[in-house]
């Protein structure tokens, strides 16, 4: 029941992150963000508010706005990194499988076969109801013809000369994975023709895209950086396939103009999220099973969900749950079963330190529990044990959407040892990147 439990925590959190890649504003509501942000010209400022000019933006930084309202940042500030990331993350497929292969190991679902195409099956059934979307019928197939020629092209051709095998080793067309390519395609497909209603829209085709390529990786058929690629492809050939129709229609059949200030950063005073978390555990020392007996613990994966509310710019409180394993070596040899996985529940004030409009920093003191469940290592049976964990991390966070950022963490963990037998504590440094909702 755990496992199931922390596997769904783990689908909810990116569905409810990933839906904010794309959102598009209105320009009456991001005009009415801005009237509620910035205070009017010709009314007396409130002494209690606290403005922007006090909390000591860097100026410097400002010049990335400019950047961030171009065409060519809209459409590559997703797609490249998740294809970047996933490059990276390669070289760790196998310890991201093997905390899939702790959490849920015999996960079995087909739903994700359709999941990929309901965001389509939404766009055409909401344009053949009548409801406005950004193109006309004509601009919009135009559009789709040329991302999906885009995004099959470029998925066959890497799946036939990169020929890695699938972790369920049923054939070699794992890289990148075509249903999470197809799902983030026509998700933003969506969210393109109909994002301008609502930034709901978005959340809704994006959650859906986003458990697709979850379900990829706990069906045991892709690796994580298989998902994460094709998430970038899919994202990517729809940007391309809507730049070619606009080179070629030019108004035609246009209903809504993109405009670079729908895309403007609002300030947000009091940094307040909720994200997804995904790093690596660093272990800092071996440590002892029982008398006689130590196990060297070496690189592990994590992945959290985290949020802070705050009650002024540089101050909230919130907290961390967290699933993650190490991988550990016993008296000098390889262990048959080799992770060691354990879960984190910790709460605390949390600080925020704004640098410009769009970069912050920010930093955490938490404590809570830790719980590790039943294992087995080197053959010495070890049973559940918990007890306090405390912990400070650092952050920086660039906001590329007035609800979303993106950024890295390095968090300090320190916690009980994970055997009863043992009296030596953990000390755990954690490394990754997040992806946040702000609000």
């Amino acid at each position: 029941m755990m496992k199931t439990i922390i596997f769904a925590y783990s689908l909810l959190t990116f569905s409810s992150i990933a839906p904010c890649v794309a959102e598009e504003y209105s320009p009456d509501t991001l005009q009415a963000a801005a009237v509620q942000l910035m205070p009017a010209a010709h009314v007396a400022p409130d002494p209690n508010a606290i403005s922007k000019d006090t909390l000591r933006l860097n100026p410097k930084l400002e010049w990335m706005d400019r950047a961030f309202k171009s065409r060519l940042f809209r459409a590559t500030y997703m797609g490249v990194p998740l294809i970047a990331g996933g490059l990276i993350v390669k070289h760790q497929d196998t310890k991201f499988r093997k905390l899939r292969n702790d959490f849920l190991p015999h996960f079995r679902r087909p739903v994700d076969d359709y999941m990929q195409y309901l965001p389509a099956v939404v766009m055409v059934g909401l344009k053949a109801a009548g409801i406005p979307s950004r193109s006309s019928w004509g601009r919009m197939l135009l559009s789709d013809m040329f991302t999906v020629t885009a995004m099959g092209l470029t998925v066959d051709g890497l799946k036939r000369t990169t020929q890695v095998t699938r972790p369920d080793g049923t054939n070699r067309h794992s890289f990148p994975s075509g249903h999470t390519a197809t799902a983030f395609m026509t998700a933003t497909m969506l969210t393109k023709e109909y994002g301008h209603h609502s930034p709901w829209v978005g959340v809704g085709a994006y959650s859906l895209a986003t458990a697709t390529g979850l379900m990829r990786v706990a069906n045991n058929k892709h690796w994580l950086s298989d998902v994460m690629v094709g998430a970038g492809i899919g994202i990517l050939s729809t940007e391309l396939g809507y730049w070619l129709a606009d080179l070629i229609m030019k108004d035609k059949g246009l209903n809504v103009k993109d405009s670079p200030e729908m895309y403007a950063a609002l300030f947000r005073p009091t940094p307040s999220f909720l994200s997804l978390t995904v790093g690596f555990s660093l272990p800092l020392s071996h440590y002892d099973i029982r008398e006689g007996e130590a196990f060297e613990t070496t690189t592990g994966t994590a992945i959290g969900l985290e949020g802070a509310w705050f009650f002024s710019p540089y101050l909230g409180i919130g907290g961390k749950a967290s699933a993650a394993n190490l991988h550990y070596i016993v008296n000098g040899q390889d262990a048959p079963d080799n992770t060691f996985k354990f879960y984190t529940l910790q709460a605390g004030p949390y600080f925020s330190l704004p640098l410009s409009k769009r970069w912050r920093v920010g930093s955490k003191l938490v404590g809570g529990a830790v719980f590790y469940p039943p294992t087995d290592i080197n053959g010495t049976p070890i049973p559940r044990h918990c007890g306090p964990a405390f912990g400070s991390g650092l952050s920086t966070d660039l906001q590329v959407r007035s609800n979303l950022s993106i950024g890295t963490y390095l968090d300090y963990n320190v916690q009980v040892p994970g055997s009863k037998y043992s009296h030596e504590y953990i000390h755990v440094l954690t490394l990754g990147g997040r992806a946040s909702i702000r609000f």
